[in-house]
C-alpha cells in the first residue's frame, strides 16, 4: 500500500499539468471578447451612420413639383442677352460720369464767353481764347452725352421687366436733360453768330445759359437718383 502512494501522486500531477496546458491553448485560439471588441464595433457603426445620411422616404421629385427637365436647363440665348445688357449699361454708367466733368467745366466758363455790357454802353467782347475753350467744352459734352445715351437706348431689353423706383426716376429725367442737350448747343451757335456780327445776344439765343443750367441740374439729378447714397471715400471696401 505504501508503495502505491508515490505512483498515484505522480499520475495526479501529470494529469493536472495536461489540463492546464489544454486550457491555455484554448484561450489563446478563441477571439477576444470584452469591452475592447464592443467599443470597436460601436465606433465602426457610428462612422458608417455619419457617412451615409438617412434618406427621406417619399421625397418629392422635380416632376412632382411641376418642373420639367427643360425648365431646369439654362437658356443660352437669355444669358447672352443679359451679358450684353450688363456690359452696355456699365459703359453707359461710366460714360455718364465722365460726361459730367466737361459739362461742369462748360458751365463755369460760360460767363467768361459772354459779351458784357448793357444797351447804350460799351459792349466788352469775350477773348477768343475764352470763347474757343467754352465752345470746345460744349462740343465735348454734347458728343459724350449722346454716346452715353446710345449705350442706354440700344441695350437689349429684358421682356416683362419694367423700371421701378430710382431707375424709373433716372429714365423720367431724360425728358428734361435730353431736349436740353439738343437745345443748348443750338442756342449757343445762335449766340455765337450774333456776337460775331457785333450784336448783343438777343431773342431766344439769350436763353442759352438758362437752358444749360436746367439741363445740367436734371442731368446731375439723374446721376444721384441711381447713385445715392454717394460714397465719398471710393477707396473703402464695401
Amino acid at each position: 500500500m505504501r508503495s502505491l502512494l508515490p505512483a498515484l501522486l505522480v499520475a495526479l500531477t501529470a494529469s493536472s499539468s495536461s489540463f492546464q496546458i489544454a486550457a491555455l491553448a484554448q484561450s489563446s485560439s478563441s477571439p477576444p471578447s470584452g469591452p475592447t471588441a464592443s467599443t470597436t464595433q460601436t465606433s465602426s457603426s457610428a462612422a458608417q451612420s455619419k457617412q451615409q445620411p438617412p434618406e427621406l422616404p417619399n421625397a418629392p421629385s422635380l416632376a412632382d413639383l411641376g418642373i420639367t427637365p427643360q425648365q431646369t436647363q439654362g437658356n443660352p440665348r437669355l444669358q447672352a442677352l443679359l451679358d450684353k445688357r450688363t456690359h452696355m449699361l456699365k459703359v453707359h454708367q461710366r460714360l455718364g460720369l465722365i460726361t459730367a466733368v466737361p459739362m461742369i467745366a462748360a458751365l463755369i466758363t460760360g460767363p467768361q464767353a459772354k459779351a458784357k455790357g448793357k444797351n447804350g454802353q460799351t459792349i466788352t467782347e469775350p477773348t477768343p481764347a475764352n470763347l474757343d475753350f467754352h465752345i470746345a467744352l460744349g462740343g465735348l459734352t454734347t458728343g459724350l452725352y449722346w454716346t452715353t445715351a446710345y449705350y442706354a437706348a440700344f441695350a437689349p431689353k429684358v421682356p416683362g421687366v419694367e423700371p421701378k423706383g430710382a431707375i424709373r426716376l433716372h429714365r423720367d429725367l431724360e425728358w428734361i436733360h435730353g431736349p436740353g442737350m439738343l437745345l443748348t448747343p443750338i442756342l449757343g451757335i445762335m449766340a455765337y453768330k450774333q456776337e460775331n456780327a457785333g450784336e448783343k445776344v438777343h431773342g431766344i439765343a439769350s436763353e442759352h445759359g438758362a437752358v444749360a443750367y436746367v439741363t445740367a441740374a436734371a442731368y446731375g439729378a439723374s446721376i444721384i437718383a441711381v447713385s445715392w447714397p454717394i460714397h465719398w471715400k471710393f477707396w473703402e471696401e464695401r
